[in-house]
């Protein structure tokens, strides 16, 4: 018997060890990922606010709604990844790993006090069943979007709250010498899950299906009146006002749009319950983007089938709730966890997401191992588990490449998802990115025959054709984009650079200035203003933009540029060149800084080291005129033998 005892303490401790190492090699190549062009770029690359942990920061981490989440936790825990690993990508993906990877690890924990509350028939079977229920959590491909996505760190730090929250309140019912310590731990932590993401509002509801079953605290219409009943009630109340306040700051900071008419809405929540349920079962062919179709049809085949699945699940679960209450408890607390991101307030353009059942996963995972209790001896568990956990780990492996880089992430949703508009429109920017010019021109061109009133797109198929010289047509496409959305910051930005060429400084301004004040850190056009404001001959008012551009993008390699051009204008060579070897730093194949630092140093008289600045400029741009001319003024101008 001692003997046995020890083996079982031996598992209990070796089991969640080996859940860890597991699910860490399961995510490893996440490591290898980059900043994505999906929310990275507005979160991380262009958002300077995060960067340190001093009293401004800290104020904007617990002020801000960006995107439309209020996160602080997650903000300060990627606030301390910056100042750990700067801008390397790696450390902010590690940092997801090992948050995914505690929080199997409390899976674990959740999944073994609730399996030994439910009357496992074998108690020495346990850690493996709890392991079991871990690991089916933790290496599905389902969690890779939570995890091999930096955006996502608001799902993996918010989940370990979740877990702990609900681990310590388990631990409180058991251990009833200690029940306030760890129940006042179980509400801090429900906090933070709330502080890290508004996906934890569900905690309440979790809570009181767990007092139902396995706890059986209530139990009946007469159990909740009881003594025992209220004061069950009583412990919820404070996760309820916890989670009601997180609600109300979350429908303020989402700022919902056109919303869905109620019978869309159920039967979107219908499909994404079901889908769910399917890809946890037959997890192939996953996408990082589900596109929702332009209009919902409710009475449609596949919201109908959806709807029926449910309902049919919910009846089976119903039916054997005397035989088998887990199941009805796990079935439960599946669709309660996943509620709040069936479309109840729609915002974004996805009909589901594979990151929606981060929370809800757990749910079923343990009930798979409250399944594999039952089985007889540990050898026959084994048998059946190994080969499931290796096969989820190789797919979740394959999976967690698809979210390597922006282009393999893009191309992959086309490949699965042809008419996703929104892909279209990231992949254009890519190939624009890499100069690619018509490339960008098709792909603008084919999500607009998706989503023809797509000012995001518009905008972007304008930028591509100014790049190709067409600046009446990139202006048309600037119009059309603000007809939509008249604060739309892109497009005026744009139309205002294209008069800009045309030497229309006040008309490019009065655009600019739209722009900022929709994103007054928007640097891009704060640069441009400068540019405006020197073209009109005052230069101290361009080289105030550039300096506010430069305070909200260090890494501004144009506003560095044109800072050196209007120093040189106002005879400070030295300071002029100064920026120009910044912006080179940044940008090593900025043409322009290369042409106006040759040009500074001809001024100056310095020929000879003016010479290689426009023989680079010729080699990023073979057809310059301007560098052509100056190299050639440059050569006659040495003196012989130099």
């Amino acid at each position: 018997m001692h003997r046995q005892s020890s083996r079982q303490s031996a598992a209990a401790w070796i089991s969640p060890v080996i859940v860890a190492l597991v699910t860490v090699a399961a995510f490893l190549p996440a490591l290898r990922g980059e900043f994505l062009f999906w929310d990275d770029d507005k979160n991380f690359l262009h958002n300077q606010h995060y960067r340190g942990f001093g009293s401004t920061h800290l104020g904007w981490m617990w002020t801000t709604f960006l995107l439309g989440h209020y996160i602080p936790l997650t903000w300060m825990s990627l606030g301390l990844d910056y100042l750990l690993w700067g801008m390397n990508p790696v450390g902010y993906h590690l940092t997801n790993v090992l948050l995914h990877a505690t929080n199997a690890v409390l899976v674990y924990g959740v999944a073994y006090r609730i399996l030994k509350r439910a009357g496992a028939k074998q108690p020495d079977m346990l850690p493996l069943s709890a392991a079991g229920a871990a690991l089916l959590f933790a290496v599905h491909p389902q969690r890779v979007e939570s995890v091999a996505w930096v955006t996502e760190r608001r799902d993996v730090l918010s989940g370990t709250f979740f877990s702990l929250a609900v681990l310590w309140y388990l631990r409180a019912c058991d251990e009833t010498s200690h029940h306030r310590r760890w129940y006042c731990l179980s509400v801090s932590s429900a906090a933070c899950a709330l502080l890290s993401k508004a996906m934890a509002v569900t905690l309440p509801a979790v809570l009181l299906i767990l007092n139902i079953y396995p706890l059986r605290r209530l139990g009946g219409p007469r159990g909740w009146w009881t003594a025992g009943g209220r004061r069950v009630i009583r412990e919820l109340v404070p996760y309820a006002v916890l989670a009601a306040a997180s609600a109300v700051i979350t429908l303020v900071a989402v700022r919902p749009t056109e919303q869905l008419r109620f019978g869309a809405k159920l039967a979107v929540s219908a499909y994404s319950v079901a889908f769910s349920v399917w890809k946890t079962l037959v997890p192939m062919d996953l996408s990082p983007l589900y596109p929702r179709p332009p209009t919902i049809a409710p009475f449609a085949l596949v919201y109908v089938a959806s709807g029926a699945a449910v309902l049919a699940a919910t009846a089976l679960a119903w039916r054997c709730r005397d035989r088998y209450p887990g199941c009805l408890a796990a079935w439960s607390a599946f669709v309660v966890l996943i509620f709040p991101m069936l479309g109840v307030v729609q915002n974004g353009s996805q009909i589901t997401a594979d990151r929606f059942t981060y929370f809800a996963a757990p749910a079923l995972a343990i009930a798979a191992g409250g399944a594999l209790s039952r089985f007889r001896g540990r050898i026959s568990m084994l048998a059946v588990l190994v080969p499931v956990v290796f096969t989820l780990s190789l797919l979740t492996w394959r999976q967690t490449g698809v979210w390597h880089d922006s282009r393999r992430l893009w191309s992959t949703v086309l490949s699965l998802q042809p008419q996703s508009s929104l892909a279209h429109n990231n992949l254009g920017v890519l190939l624009l990115q890499r100069g690619s010019i018509d490339d960008a021109v098709d792909q603008f061109h084919q999500g607009l025959a998706i989503a023809p009133n797509d000012a995001d797109t518009l905008c972007n198929l304008g930028a591509a054709l100014a790049r190709q010289g067409r600046l009446a047509d990139a202006s048309t496409q600037y119009a059309k984009a603000l007809a939509l959305e008249p604060g739309h910051a892109n497009a005026h930005n744009n139309l205002g650079a294209a008069l800009l060429r045309e030497g229309q400084f006040d008309r490019a301004i009065a655009h600019f200035d739209q722009a900022l004040a929709s994103e007054p850190d928007k640097d891009e056009a704060q640069t441009n203003r400068g540019v405006a404001l020197s073209g009109m001959g005052d230069l101290d008012g361009a080289i105030a933009q550039y300096r506010h551009a430069l305070v909200n993008n260090p890494d501004n390699a144009d506003a560095h540029a044109n800072w050196g051009n209007a120093l040189v204008r106002q005879g400070k060579l030295d300071e002029a060149i100064m920026h120009y070897q910044q912006a080179l730093a940044i940008q090593p194949g900025h043409a322009d800084a290369h042409l106006n630092w040759g040009v500074a140093l001809a001024y100056g008289g310095h020929f000879a080291e003016a010479i290689p600045h426009f023989r680079e400029v010729l080699r990023l741009q073979p057809d310059n005129a301007a560098a052509q001319d100056y190299l050639e003024r440059a050569s006659h101008a040495q003196p012989t033998g130099s």
